[in-house]
This record gives C-alpha cells, sequence and structure tokens, in this order.
C-alpha cells in the first residue's frame, strides 16, 4: 500500500491484479485498485473531480478526467474516510498510476489539489 498527506487528506492505494479479467495472449491485464481518502483536516471536503495519469511499460500514456469518483461526489468529514474501487487496463504487465484529486473546503469553499500517490501496477508473476 502507497499513502500521501496533502493539506490534511489523506490517499492510501492498494493494487490487485485480476487474472480471470485479463488476456495476456493479447495483451490485456486488468488490476483493480482500492483508494481510501482519509480526511485528516478540521473541516469537512467534498471531492469534485479526478485526473489520472495512465502509464503502460510499453510506452503508453494516457490520462483521465472526470467529475467525482465512481459517479460520486462525496463529502468527507473531519476523522472520516470514504473508500471506493474500481480498476484499470493496461496493454502490458507492468505500469503505473499517479493523479489528484481537486477537493473543495466546505469551510471556506477554497478548492485544493490533492496528489494521489504513484502506485505500480504489476502483473504477480513477475515480481519474482
Amino acid at each position: 500500500m502507497v499513502q500521501q498527506v496533502t493539506e490534511g487528506v489523506c490517499i492510501m492505494v492498494e493494487t490487485f491484479y485480476q487474472p480471470a479479467q485479463s488476456n495476456p495472449l493479447s495483451s490485456e491485464y486488468l488490476f483493480a485498485y482500492r483508494i481510501t481518502i482519509e480526511n485528516l483536516a478540521a473541516h469537512p471536503v467534498r471531492l469534485l473531480s479526478r485526473h489520472w495519469h495512465i502509464l503502460d511499460s510499453n510506452g503508453t500514456h494516457r490520462e483521465v478526467e472526470g467529475d467525482g469518483v465512481v459517479g460520486q461526489q462525496p463529502v468527507i468529514i473531519p476523522g472520516s474516510s470514504y473508500q471506493y474501487t474500481s480498476a484499470v487496463n493496461l496493454h502490458s504487465d507492468i505500469g503505473k498510476m499517479y493523479g489528484t484529486y481537486l477537493v473543495e473546503n466546505l469551510f471556506n469553499k477554497k478548492k485544493l489539489t490533492v496528489a494521489i500517490p504513484e502506485f505500480q501496477l504489476i502483473v504477480p508473476a513477475k515480481m519474482n
């Protein structure tokens, strides 16, 4: 698991290779990732949007932007967390992702950019 704190918002990431949904013969590798967003600040925040960088070891770089996460723009009160699971398809057996969330401090309406730490996506057999 990797984690990073920005402006009192802690992002934790876990990854899981999905062999049943992957097809190595067609260079299709599916990875799930679970994100936990913990609010360590003294004010509630709303997650407004996401911006991802997705890199395959074959040199492919994609960017994905959008509102919220998994169709939601959650409010996270101080001392609580929000967790979701999503997935990404790579065209190589090794890759990585990183990005940012745009969150809003609900007390003063200030918008903050929160870093999503870089995390590796590696088929387990490659780690031996």
